[in-house]
Order: C-alpha cells, then sequence, then structure tokens
C-alpha cells in the first residue's frame, strides 16, 4: 500500500517545481536589473500613455492608419519576449502571425538575452559603443564584459551626451549570430524599404537625445523605454548634447500642454512603430535590452 502524503505537503512540492513565468523575481528581467542598499530607483513613467496601443493589428490597417502618419505601440506582434518558461497557449493565444523568413521561430531569443547567457556567449566581444548624443559623433571599441561591468551604471544627469558612452546599432551581426538568428523582426514591411537592425543594452536613465531619421520599429526585450515623439513639422526644443534625462528634468516641465510630445513607455515584448522623420528621444527607465528595425 502506497503511503499517504498530506495535501499540503503535496501543494508545497507543485509550488517548488513550478516554473517561474516571465517578469517573476530576477529571471523575469533577465539579471539586468540592479538592487540593494544605495541602487537609485527607477525613472518615473509618464502620467498618462498618449501614444495609441494596438493588439491584432492587420497590415491592411497598419498601411492605412499608422504606416505614414502617426507612431503606435503594437502588441503581440512578435514573439520574442517568450522563453522557454512561458506558460502553456500563451502564443496560441496571440493568433496566427506571419513570420519574417529572416530568421526562424525565436523560442529562446529572450533566455538567450539575459546578463548571465549574453556574457557567456559574448563576454570577450568587442562591441562598438557610441556617444549618447544627437549625432553619436564619438565611436569607442570595448570588451562586452567590460562594457557590462563597468559603464552599465546609472545614468549621472550631470553628464554631458558626448561623456556618456552606450551600446547601441555598429553591431558585429556575424560575431552575434548565433544570437540574431532566434529573433523575429516585425512582420510589417514598407514597399521600397529593407529591414536593418540594431541591438543595445543601456543602463537606467540612459538614453538618445532628439534625432530623427526613416521609419522603423523598436522592440524591448528586458527593461521599460520611456519615448517622446513629435511629428516632422514641429522641431523640439533640445540642446543636442544634453542626455534625455537632463532633457526630462530640465526643459520638459516647463512646456505648455501644446509643446508636449507624444510620450509612452514600452514595456518588454512591445513594439513601437515611428513613421519617417518624426522627432523622438528614448530614455531606459530600467537597465534595458532592445532591438530596432530601421527600414531603409
Amino acid at each position: 500500500m502506497a503511503p499517504r502524503v498530506h495535501p499540503l505537503l503535496l501543494l508545497l512540492l507543485c509550488t517548488l517545481a513550478a516554473p517561474a513565468w516571465p517578469g517573476s523575481g530576477s529571471e523575469g528581467d533577465g539579471g539586468w536589473q540592479r538592487r540593494g542598499p544605495g541602487v537609485p530607483a527607477a525613472v518615473a513613467e509618464e502620467e498618462r500613455c498618449t501614444v495609441e496601443r494596438r493588439a491584432g493589428l492587420s497590415y491592411a490597417e497598419f498601411v492605412q492608419h499608422y504606416a505614414f502618419s502617426r507612431p503606435v505601440i503594437l502588441q503581440g506582434l512578435t514573439d520574442n519576449s517568450v522563453s522557454a518558461a512561458s506558460p502553456p497557449g500563451h502564443l496560441a493565444s496571440m493568433g496566427p502571425r506571419p513570420l519574417s523568413p529572416l530568421f526562424p521561430p525565436p523560442q529562446r531569443f529572450r533566455a538567450l538575452c539575459s546578463r548571465e547567457r549574453l556574457l557567456a556567449s559574448f563576454g570577450d566581444s568587442v562591441v562598438r559603443l557610441s556617444t549618447a548624443n544627437t549625432y553619436s559623433y564619438q565611436k569607442v571599441d570595448l570588451v562586452f564584459q567590460e562594457y557590462v561591468e563597468q559603464l552599465l551604471h546609472p545614468q549621472d544627469p550631470t553628464s554631458l551626451g558626448n561623456d556618456t558612452l552606450y551600446f547601441f546599432g555598429d553591431n558585429n551581426f556575424t560575431e552575434w549570430a548565433s544570437l540574431f538568428r532566434h529573433y523575429t523582426s516585425p512582420p510589417f514591411g514598407l514597399l521600397g524599404t529593407t529591414p536593418a537592425y540594431s541591438f543595445g543594452i543601456a543602463g537606467t536613465g540612459s538614453g538618445v537625445p532628439f534625432h530623427w531619421h526613416g521609419p522603423g520599429f523598436s522592440e524591448v526585450i528586458y527593461g521599460r523605454k520611456r519615448w517622446f515623439l513629435y511629428p516632422p513639422e514641429k522641431t523640439p526644443e533640445f540642446h543636442p548634447n544634453k542626455t534625455t534625462l537632463a532633457w526630462l528634468q530640465d526643459t520638459y516641465p516647463a512646456l505648455t500642454p501644446s509643446a508636449r510630445p507624444l510620450e509612452c513607455t514600452i514595456q518588454a515584448g512591445e513594439v513601437l512603430y515611428f513613421p519617417d522623420r518624426w522627432w523622438h528621444a528614448t530614455l531606459n527607465l530600467d537597465t534595458s535590452v532592445f532591438i530596432s528595425t530601421f527600414l531603409n
């Protein structure tokens, strides 16, 4: 006769054996968030998001309402934020979605972007850093592990953009191919454009001040990224060598409601689309891992 197991003991064993879903504890942030005494609090989100969020958007709706006219936050567009620990049925709830032919399904992409996994795979690789000002004047080559351990700290509000090094763009896609082949790019494209990808990791309070270029998508894998956007005809008030954090503290509070930008915080798993020539500035509210698809 098999021994009886007390129901409470069985419940405890099941709880301990259950996997942790993304978003729970240190596994949910990929090990990127610093914790403990002396660690500054994350930068605050906006009081009200003024960029529309859409789930289940069709390509026809995207082209008609957003592609050439205004930004939009797309939910459930890709499944790069899904890891092996995701609960069953998570992807099924998103419905059918066309995949980019450039990359296979990304079942491991988010897991591969954890701090531990990236350091294990690319810690000895040399990455190219850019200065965090409007024109990214300076480029600096540094071993990836040194960047993560020495420079990935909260932004000093008094530092100028050309004193702040930022890992975004200038990626060696040959050396990092084992990671990028797991990424699924947003399935929406524009006629006459070719996608170009930029991968980045940056600390709390870092970001890039206002600039503009062609249209594109920006996806957050870990962390949160706050965006500020103006249409092409409305040039923002900013200094190209002051950080976004300094602009938020010094200039933003004095803006009248009509002079304020569209703004919203992009959460992990969300994708922001920005149209051609829209001014935009970014601010990482946490240590963030992100990837952009520029439509050139």
